[in-house]
This record gives structure tokens, sequence and C-alpha cells, in this order.
């Protein structure tokens, strides 16, 4: 890739030159388009030219502030389909967009890289909300001293692994409430509430891929297992599909203990005092040491 071949180019005064880009989902998988009238190819991905994508300026300013732009484009089922981005498929994807000569598309340049925000869709089109990667930095970083943890079950910070036995069941669906609640039968083997809290991700059919978090986790009146999710999966799922629902955890210091053996690895601070200590009389204490409350 050579912008300094791109500029040459532009200098020229006779220009033929396109934009592209390359979306790439959370899932893996890769897209690209361009407003070009034919197809071009490079960076490993063919840029299709049948979506009539096209994009507004691109705001772009010093400092910190957001660069945003958006683009338009069709519906159809050879690029995006309008059930995946309702599914949330595109939720979040990474975008990086170029500026290339279509004569020689080794002369391009990026102008934007960033994520997909909103999506709006309707009459047959898209219009995808672009952010730059400045819009990172407004999520909150660093450590908070707090009483329950503050890591994910089974990140880095947690070191749990999830594929020991006992914390991960895979099978079929028996069937499907609303995309909300998911009945699996007896699942013997895990106790009551074993997976609130926890995730469920479909596995197969066409909600594959798609990931909630679990809202409630116990047994009905029949014997049939109840996972209910917390907001309707946005995609159908069939009787028979299958699903991986993974053990939850509320952030205790004693879930960390009891249920994960995972002790050592809490990022909370479980010996924090109660409010009510800091009103406590000198006189009226039990130990005047400065030892442990615990």
């Amino acid at each position: 890739m050579s912008a300094g071949a791109l500029h040459a180019h532009l200098a020229g005064g006779l220009t033929t030159v396109a934009r592209a880009w390359a979306v790439t989902r959370t899932d893996g998988a890769r897209f690209g388009f361009t407003d070009h009238d034919r197809d071009l190819m490079f960076d490993g991905l063919v840029f299709r030219a049948e979506t009539g994508l096209s994009a507004k300026a691109l705001q772009q300013q010093t400092g910190l502030s957001v660069d945003n732009t958006e683009a338009m484009g069709a519906l159809n089922d050879a690029a995006i389909r309008e059930a995946d981005i309702a599914a949330g498929r595109f939720d979040g994807a990474e975008v990086v967009a170029w500026l290339v000569n279509w004569a020689d598309v080794s002369a391009r340049k990026v102008l934007f890289r960033g994520h997909i925000g909103e999506i709006r869709r309707g009459a047959g089109a898209f219009h995808a909300e672009l952010r730059g990667l400045t819009e990172g930095l407004n999520r909150p970083l660093g450590r908070v001293y707090q009483r329950p943890c503050a890591a994910v079950l089974g990140d880095a910070a947690c070191g749990f692994d999830l594929a020991s036995p006992g914390y991960v069941h895979e099978g079929p669906v028996n069937w499907v409430e609303e995309r909300r609640v998911f009945l699996m039968g007896a699942l013997g083997g895990f106790e009551p509430g074993w997976f609130q809290r926890g995730r469920l991700e479909v596995l197969s059919g066409a909600a594959k891929g798609l990931v909630a978090a679990v809202k409630r986790d116990g047994f009905r009146g029949d014997g049939q297992r109840a996972v209910e999710i917390w907001e309707p999966l946005r995609a159908e799922v069939d009787e028979g599909d299958l699903v991986r629902i993974v053990a939850g955890c509320d952030k205790r210091f004693d879930t960390c203990r009891l249920k994960f053996n995972n002790v050592l690895n809490f990022q909370g601070f479980p010996d924090i005092p109660e409010e009510d200590w800091i009103t406590v009389q000198p006189g009226a204490a039990k130990r005047l040491d400065g030892g442990s409350r615990r």
C-alpha cells in the first residue's frame, strides 16, 4: 500500500479514485464495499460495487474529539441483510475506509478507522453511523474500590477456566418462548440458579452466534429447566437448536470461594467496612487495637 503513490496520482489533476470500506464483524465475518462501478480487490478482500454504498463527508477534528461519518447502502442478501442488522450482528463492527485509485489499487490511503454505532434501516436501505477510534476513550478504565469483584468471569483478571467440568452445558433447546425463555429439559447435574447471571450463546440455527445474559434459571412445575434471558434475542431460535450456557457469578467473595474455588484471583475488596462502622464511638468498640473486623 502506497499513500505516496496516491498523492502523486491526485496531484496529476486527472484522477481515477473511489472509496472502499472493509467491515469486520465481532464474529469474524468480513465484508467489502465500494462506491466504484466495478468490484475492487485488495487487502485479501473483494470490495463489492452492487451495494450502492456511499458515505457522507467525514468530520475529523484535532484533539480527542470523536471522528464521525455515516455510510448508506442497499439491503440485499449478497451483502448486508436486514435480518443480520435486526439480530445485531453488525453492532460494534470494525470499519476501515480507504481512498483508492481503482486503476491501481496499490495506491491507496486509509481515511477512517473506527466502529459502527447506530444502524437505521428501512425502505430497502440502511444508514450506519461510523464512530472513530477515540470513541473508546469515553469508557472509564481502572479499578474501583468496591466490595464486589470487578472482573468478568473467565477473563484474564479472573483467570478461571470456564472449560472446567461442571460450569458449561451444551445441548439442544426443547422449546423457546418469546425468544426469551429456553426450556432445556431436566438438565441434571446443575442446581437451580447455577446459570443465573451467566451467559447463553446460540450455536446453531438462524440465531447462531448471538449471546445474551441469563436473568433467571430454575425448574418449572413440569420438571423442565427454564433459562430466561433479560431481553429477547433478535433472531428466531427453533426447537432443536444448540445452545451453550455458562455458569453465572454474582461477584461476591463467598461465591468466588465456594462456587469457583478462585478466591486468590478475586478482584474486589471484601473487607471494606460497612457504613455503620464510620459511626461507631471509640469507647463502644469491642477492640481498640486496630485489628481486622472480619
